[in-house]
């Protein structure tokens, strides 16, 4: 009998959400996804630490005080580590701006460029990239340009409100990623004694009406589910364009046989009860407010976003240690 990863396979593209790309094959992912933390994890791993010096010798050749040199190294080794994902991978690797960019559309643009040019530089075409960005306003105006005026594709992260997925679409943006984990351990604080499984899941729920409304409208973004925190809540989402799904998980899905049932598709998402189309794109203070009157969405986009920094702060640190030596 196939297993559980299989079937979740004839209905979903299936992601790996890691940076140790040497237990990505094991499970024969189209894409890869990667992000701060994970990169962060992956370095504190002896069996990288190649890749780091090749991050190193880039920096020291760039030039300038260790500052530019520290940015610099982390922008060469998230471009080295996915490149050898993208050895292991048939489809796209997401590689994310630092989150201290989350309120600046320009800088957003610059890094995403200067990403884009770093792949370029060592023979990878940016139709093989997703750069990720935190699903801000100002995130999700970047974007827009990248996609536009630059043909560079986006992976929109961080995202919790349906008001992030409706601006997101609108902007055209290639991929987006409703987190379904952290939106369970919001309602798991706040509401503890709940009834959040499988289908009663607000992560899940959060996804599914993102999928109908775009699929309703028409909207070509693909939606990827992430941040799953056990396998009941991948297996309500099958169906679902992407699932982006961590190695521990996809370990469980390989090592099972149980029946997967297919509960996404296009078709039946437009036989669901119509989701009126709304517009934030070009409303910045609709669309702040959206966001601010969904108070899990606007806790956990920032509680998100400080995370990510701080995780890259570490390991800029750790880079530092190794330019200094």
């Amino acid at each position: 009998m196939s297993t559980t990863l299989d079937q979740l396979k004839q209905y979903t593209t299936v992601v790996s959400d890691s940076g140790d790309f040497q237990s990505i094959a094991a499970y024969k992912p189209r894409d890869a996804t990667t992000n701060p933390s994970l990169i962060l994890a992956a370095v504190k791993d002896p069996k990288y630490a190649s890749l780091i010096d090749i991050a190193v010798k880039y920096a020291k050749e760039h030039g300038g005080d260790i500052d530019t040199q520290t940015d610099a190294c982390l922008d060469r080794l998230l471009v080295e580590f996915g490149s050898e994902i993208l050895k292991i991978v048939p489809g796209r690797v997401s590689t994310e701006v630092d989150a201290r960019f989350s309120f600046d559309k320009d800088a957003n643009i610059r890094k995403a460029r200067h990403l884009i040019e770093l792949y370029e530089s060592i023979g990878i075409p940016k139709d093989r990239i997703l750069i990720k960005i935190a699903s801000t306003w100002e995130g999700i105006q970047a974007a827009r340009e990248l996609e536009s005026k630059y043909g560079i594709h986006c992976n929109l992260t961080l995202l919790f409100g349906f008001a992030q997925a409706v601006a997101c679409a609108e902007a055209g943006v290639t991929l987006v990623s409703p987190f379904v984990g952290r939106i369970l351990d919001w309602y798991k604080a706040k509401k503890p004694d709940g009834d959040y499984k499988g289908a009663n899941d607000p992560g899940v729920k959060s996804v599914q009406r993102i999928y109908n409304y775009y699929k309703q409208h028409d909207y070509k973004t693909i939606v990827m589910g992430a941040s799953f925190r056990n396998t009941d809540e991948i297996m309500e989402l099958a169906g679902c364009d992407f699932l982006t799904i961590s190695p521990s998980l996809l370990e469980k899905l390989q090592n099972s046989n149980d029946k997967v049932t297919q509960h996404l598709s296009v078709e039946g998402a437009k036989k669901e009860q119509s989701i009126s189309k709304v517009s934030y794109i070009d409303n910045e203070p609709e669309f702040r407010w959206e966001l601010l009157q969904d108070q899990m969405a606007f806790d956990k986009l920032h509680e998100g976003i400080y995370k990510f920094a701080a995780d890259a702060v570490t390991l800029k640190d750790i880079l530092k240690e190794h330019l200094q030596k």
